[in-house]
């Protein structure tokens, strides 16, 4: 295996999961808060089961894509990685997280998935069996991100979990040992969906959650997909002018990111470049991708209409 001069093996490589039953959409079930830390739970069951321990691989961020969840991963040791590769290559990994679902969800029978393996541009399913291969792909990856706070969260709501496998560095660890077991209790598939349409702020609100508009108080929640369309459809010319705004507090957006974006858009119009560029925006700030901060840069470029249809105003005046 090829080296960087560092003592430390670190790859990267994205899990991409779709139920493949029409009665199961992964990510609507991920994007409910009472049912998140459920699937939580079963990826990262399954992905221990496939290494023989709880750290043998790192989720940094799980993104919801429709149909998919995908699963940003980081590897930080060379021996996982060819167990997770190994469990992937021979369906274990699946079938575990398969199980871990149905338990995790209270369902009466088994979420029949799909599986892609990427690294970068590589598509690795199609060089699966050729292993020194996909380890170089994952390998030359490197992760592009810390890891997401929302996981981080989950996985401190995690802190009762038990595991049965034995130390990393025992010589013994096998991707036979019992999969692991958390005391948490599973969540119901009937939950409810969460409402993205509640503005009215609750007495016991924290001010720092909060801020002003037209001196009038908002909830500063997270974009939603609702946002995020109503944004394309119209934000128009000016989605390029909110970006450079946005680009002053997002490394993602740095240039010559928003340029590139306009490039690779052209064909698809303004609504799909004005998409993708909240897209990277969201997916690169996580839950620090709010509300306030989309207003601001709105209210930067002149688009005050746009700002009050987000927020629920609906001005007399539906013009920007």
């Amino acid at each position: 295996m090829m080296r960087d001069g560092s003592d430390v093996w670190v790859g990267s490589a994205y899990l991409f999961v779709e139920s493949t039953s029409e009665k199961v959409l992964l990510p609507m079930i991920y994007g409910n808060p009472k049912q998140k830390p459920s699937v939580f739970k079963a990826l990262k069951l399954a992905l221990a089961d496939s290494t023989g321990s709880l750290n043998g691989v790192d989720m940094l961020k799980v993104h919801c894509s429709d149909p998919h969840l995908i699963i940003q991963l980081k590897f930080c040791n060379e021996e996982n990685c060819r167990r997770f590769l190994q469990s992937y290559r021979e369906g274990a990994l699946q079938d575990a997280l398969q199980k871990h679902l149905k338990v995790s969800l209270s369902m009466p029978s088994l979420v029949p998935l799909r599986m892609e393996l990427k690294a970068g541009a590589e598509k690795l399913d199609s060089m699966i069996r050729e292993e020194e291969r996909c380890l170089e792909c994952i390998y030359h990856e490197k992760p592009n991100r810390l890891r997401d706070e929302e996981i981080t969260e989950l996985e401190e709501s995690l802190s009762s979990l038990k595991c049965s496998f034995p130390d990393d560095n025992d010589s013994n660890s096998s991707l036979n040992s019992p999969p692991l077991s958390l005391n948490s209790p599973p969540l119901s598939l009937n939950s409810p969906p969460p409402s993205y349409s509640s503005l009215e702020i609750p007495k016991s609100l924290p001010q720092e959650n909060t801020f002003t508009f037209q001196d009038q108080q908002f909830a500063n929640r997270k974009i939603t997909p609702d946002d995020h369309q109503t944004f394309a459809k119209l934000v128009s010319k000016k989605w390029k002018q909110v970006g450079r705004s946005l680009q002053v507090s997002c490394r993602a957006l740095r240039d010559p990111v928003i340029d590139n974006l306009a490039i690779e858009y052209e064909r698809e119009g303004l609504y799909e470049q004005a998409y993708q560029l909240l897209r990277r925006f969201i997916d690169s700030e996580g839950k620090r991708a709010t509300i306030q901060r989309l207003v601001t840069a709105l209210e930067e470029n002149g688009l005050i209409s746009l700002a009050e249809e987000l927020l629920g105003l609906h001005p007399n005046e539906n013009t920007l």
